[in-house]
């Protein structure tokens, strides 16, 4: 089971397939902030539904791919 408690910044975001996703930034509400220093995030913050968490250990996991959670976020520029 996935505590929200667990979610702190610097954790690596990886998908079902183990592939990198991006590193936490922060909790915004329901949304995962991803760093936007990140290669190829192109200077922008990256969000994710907290939905698509499957565990949090010494990463995040996330029930989908890492392909589609990069076609499942949303992005915001700074």
């Amino acid at each position: 089971m996935m505590h929200v408690q667990q979610i702190k910044e610097g954790l690596e975001v990886v998908g079902s397939d183990d592939a990198h996703v991006g590193t936490v930034d922060s909790l915004s509400g329901q949304l995962l902030k991803l760093k936007k220093n990140d290669p190829g995030f192109g200077g922008s913050h990256h969000y994710l539904d907290i939905g698509l968490i499957a565990a949090v250990d010494d990463k995040i996991r996330l029930i989908v791919s890492s392909a589609e959670a990069r076609e499942r976020w949303s992005e915001e520029s700074s």
